[in-house]
């Protein structure tokens, strides 16, 4: 069964997923350890997060700041009060036996996200917890733990079963990750592990009753989000076809095989026996607080694509683009505050910058790596719609400014890529590029234009980066077509 044909004809797919945000605190959500990735195993612990016995939790204040951003960003409800609450299950990341989350005063209800096609995914809630240490297993032949992420503030976003698509789920994602990200809430990395996703799939017949949910847990990318729905969707429909029953379970996805293997039996609310944690009083979000947030957050990425298409007129494309992340929409509008230009500036960095990203020898792979800032794209750009300097003299400087800590303009002066105006020696570079191309030329004569891009590089290169395509194309046609 092909994902194209999913969910097929008869058949109704029921989707909802829960979202783990690691929050971007400094410290951990109960100790004073540090909330920081990549350092050596098991050094960032101590007796709080490492579950010794008699060791008492301290809340981090920070991380109710950041999980309350979350929640009104995402536009839901916040309580006056909220607890905390064991949830117990035994596992070796988990030293305490118990990890602390939240129950039935989780921190927000409510809220949601509308998707494109206008379908509004509500959130069930928004709930606080801890997250567990990283275990990793060779094969069964021994078992290695990390405790560094043990106690790092998480969120969790869980939503109403509102999806019917894996496209719909990756839509929902993306647009999460956004909000969260232009928030200030998490930086959302997945390959650090920042952001991860359980997924909740049922499959049933139209019109008739709901299917056995099953679970998919740490799902650590988006596309294996979709692999694994679109492999679990036709495993649930195949079975119910031939006869069989889906069982409720929790299944771990295989990304190599692309495919979703029995993990456990799926647990119930009451197998975790959630009980309120003795050892923390519950909070009391006062309105004047959560209105002191509300006013601390910033232009959400929605927003931001509406102003940059009413107000600077940009494409719905570019706008997109630009708004793909925090980095991305505050380095446009850093270069925007030095330029009247918005369209080409969104140009030069949805394209030519971004295109740095993809080449080895530049040595950069983000807008934080670059060497040269807003202001130096924004006179660079200055300089090519003034004519100055070529879109190839201008590519040329761009990737100088990742070795040479020069102004653009400098450097175009210095690699002598000053846009030439003298039009007899663009008429010296024409001829010379006509010589031995008289067939080229006789195309021309005859109407075929196109024949043209045989001559425009080479009188290019004669130039050095210095004539406007435009003017040898122009200049190229008059000699051509004058006896």
């Amino acid at each position: 069964m092909s994902p194209a044909q999913l969910p097929p004809p008869g058949w109704k797919v029921v989707i909802g997923l829960e979202t783990h945000c690691q929050l971007a605190t400094s410290t951990k959500l109960f100790c004073g350890c540090a909330n920081q990735f990549g350092a050596p195993p098991n050094t960032q612990v101590c007796a709080v997060c490492s579950g010794q016995p008699g060791a008492l939790p301290q809340f981090n204040g920070e991380a109710l700041e950041l999980g309350l951003r979350a929640a009104l960003a995402l536009d839901a409800r916040v309580p006056a009060r909220t607890k905390f609450d064991r949830k117990h299950y035994f596992y070796c990341d988990l030293p305490k036996g118990y990890q602390i989350s939240q129950y039935d005063e989780p921190l927000c209800t409510g809220g949601g996200i509308a998707l494109a096609g206008g379908k509004f995914v509500r959130l069930a809630r928004i709930h606080l917890e801890e997250d567990a240490g990283k275990a990793i297993h060779d094969r069964g032949a021994s078992s290695l733990v990390d405790l560094n992420r043990a106690g790092v503030p998480l969120i969790e976003a869980v939503t109403e079963p509102d999806l019917s698509s894996p496209q719909e789920a990756h839509e929902y994602l993306v647009a999460l990750k956004e909000i969260l990200q232009f928030a200030g809430v998490s930086e959302c990395d997945m390959e650090k592990g920042s952001l991860r996703c359980d997924v909740n799939v049922s499959v049933q017949r139209e019109g008739g009753p709901r299917g056995v949910k099953v679970e998919i847990k740490n799902l650590n990318s988006f596309a294996n989000v979709v692999a694994a729905l679109e492999h679990e969707i036709a495993r649930q429909v195949q079975l119910v076809e031939a006869g069989g029953a889906v069982q409720q379970e929790t299944r771990l996805f295989d990304a190599d095989a692309r495919v979703t293997r029995t993990m456990r039996t799926k647990e119930d609310a009451h197998d975790y026996r959630y009980f309120p944690d003795p050892d923390l009083p519950p909070i009391t979000l006062a309105r004047e607080h959560v209105e002191r947030v509300r006013s601390r957050i910033p232009e959400l990425p929605a927003a931001r694509r509406q102003r940059y298409m009413a107000a600077l007129g940009l494409s719905e494309y570019d706008a997109r683009l630009v708004t793909q992340s925090r980095a991305s929409s505050d380095w446009f509008e850093a270069a925007l505050r030095h330029s009247d230009a918005p369209k080409e500036l969104a140009n030069w960095l949805n394209n030519e910058v971004a295109a740095l990203f993809s080449e080895p020898a530049s040595g950069v792979r983000t807008l934080d790596e670059l060497p040269f800032k807003p202001f130096d794209l924004a006179e660079l750009v200055e300089l090519a719609r003034a004519g100055r300097v070529t879109r190839a003299g201008a590519r040329t400087i761009l990737r100088a400014m990742l070795a040479r800590p020069l102004a653009p303009r400098e450097l175009m002066r210095e690699l002598g890529l000053e846009a030439s105006n003298d039009a007899a020696q663009l008429e010296r570079w024409c001829r010379e590029a006509l010589v031995g191309r008289d067939r080229i030329a006789a195309d021309v004569r005859a109407g075929q234009d196109k024949a043209l891009g045989a001559l425009i590089g080479p009188v290019l290169k004669l130039a050095g980066g210095k004539a406007d395509p435009v003017a040898v194309r122009e200049t190229l046609l008059r000699l051509i077509r004058t006896p």
